[in-house]
């Protein structure tokens, strides 16, 4: 009897263990490259490396310490660039928003409040996009296409609602790790190494707390002028990818 109660008990054990195991590997998140082997009509890491063609990419603003030196270099450079606002930060800041917009750059989702996809269903995710496009389009009167996952989390599940939902996703293959607070000599020195053609570069013009920096807007004043010198063309990543950004 005992055997029995226990063979039963395992046999319900494995079967609860197998459905577990399931429900994870539908939610695994990959990695942003593997995704854009898989979906490369919706999952984006770089643009075509048989241009001359790059694009700067800007995360987690707008935030007033920084946003302002960042536009007022790629003003100075006359040169494009991709912002991936937070919906709570646009809301709080909405002439940025208006600004990065009027001077010829993308404006892009980057959720409203910053989470960690991994820890969301798909209908959270989707949540959190239309909260911050609703933002977005407020200011603006247009909802973007372009969507950047918070920490470049997201799973296979979440790329197929991204394509429902008329978004795309946008990685990158060059990432200065600049939130870690580098001098902008160092940001300046990993971002103009690892810069080829098509590449797609992560910049902060926002930071998680007050007592963080980011000396990524300093940096422009060296990388912009090198990358040109090397005959390299800044250009959004709606250009550098061929699509139209406005939903």
């Amino acid at each position: 009897m005992i055997k029995r109660f226990t063979l039963s008990f395992l046999c319900t054990l494995l079967i609860a263990l197998s459905v577990f195991v399931d429900s994870m590997d539908a939610r695994q998140v990959g990695s942003l490259p593997g995704l854009a082997d898989q979906y490369p009509e919706l999952v984006f890491v770089r643009g075509n490396d048989a241009t001359n063609q790059i694009a700067l990419t800007f995360d987690d603003g707008p935030d007033p310490r920084f946003t302002d030196t960042v536009l007022n270099a790629l003003e100075e450079f006359d040169v494009p660039a991709t912002f991936f606002v937070l919906g709570q930060r646009a809301e709080a800041n909405p002439n940025y928003v208006r600004r990065i917009v009027d001077e010829g750059h993308d404006i892009a989702n980057h959720t409203y409040s910053h989470p960690n996809l991994a820890d969301l269903t798909v209908d959270e995710m989707e949540q959190e996009i239309n909260q911050a496009d609703a933002v977005i389009e407020n200011i603006v009167g247009f909802r973007p296409r372009l969507f950047r996952p918070p920490f470049g989390s997201i799973s296979e599940e979440e790329v197929v609602r991204l394509g429902e939902m008329n978004n795309v996703a946008i990685g990158w293959d060059v990432d200065p790790n600049d939130w870690q607070e580098i001098p902008a000599d160092e940001v300046s020195e990993r971002v103009i190494a690892d810069t080829t053609a098509g590449s797609i570069i992560l910049l902060h013009d926002g930071v998680d707390s007050p007592d963080l920096t980011v000396n990524s807007p300093e940096a422009l004043q060296t990388i912009i002028p090198e990358l040109q010198s090397q005959g390299y063309e800044f250009v959004t990543v709606s250009e550098l990818i061929g699509i139209e950004n406005r939903k």
